[in-house]
């Protein structure tokens, strides 16, 4: 059974850099593309905690992303045909939308980060998420798009108390 959460995490990554594109050159991409997939790597590690749920995932697969574009207005089927577009099978929505919560809150990204220290994803290897939980001025102008409240607000919003109850099962929401 498939145990590894690559193929979910690069689809969802690549679904997030593309429906929010880095400004300004091949860097500024480098850097978006590092930020997104460092928040949809500590979402995924939450929202797939054991091996066992990734193996699931891996076996029922995650869902697609038709609903995040459709909500996001990118229609995927009004693209050239010749381009491939398989990946997009492996887009998991909630992951997604987890990852989009953690770019655009930081306290919510260090939090997460804190309870995915304790998880087996991480065990025996140091994992940092520095461009994640600490952006600096040229991560935050690379991923201007990628981290902005107002345009992820749609998709942050989709799974947003999913996210809460996870890392913070005991506490009661206030919307």
């Amino acid at each position: 059974m498939l145990a590894d959460l690559s193929p979910l995490i690069a689809a969802t990554t690549q679904w997030l850099t593309r429906s929010y594109p880095a400004c300004g050159g091949a860097l500024a991409a480098a850097l978006g593309e590092v930020q997104a997939r460092q928040a949809v790597t500590v979402a995924a590690w939450l929202r797939y905690p054991t091996p066992t749920d990734a193996a699931l995932v891996g076996m029922a697969g995650p869902g697609g992303s038709a609903a995040l574009d459709w909500l996001t207005g990118a229609d995927a089927t009004a693209h050239d045909e010749t381009d491939d577009f398989a990946w997009r099978t492996w887009v998991d929505e909630v992951v997604a939308s987890w990852a989009a919560c953690l770019l655009t809150d930081d306290a919510l990204a260090r939090l997460a980060v804190a309870a995915i220290a304790d998880g087996g994803h991480a065990t025996g290897v140091p994992v940092q998420f520095r461009r994640l939980v600490s952006p600096d001025a040229r991560d935050r102008q690379a991923a201007a798009l990628l981290r902005h409240p107002d345009l992820l607000a749609p998709v942050a919003g989709l799974h947003r108390p999913a996210l809460h109850e996870r890392l913070d099962p005991g506490r009661a929401l206030i919307a």
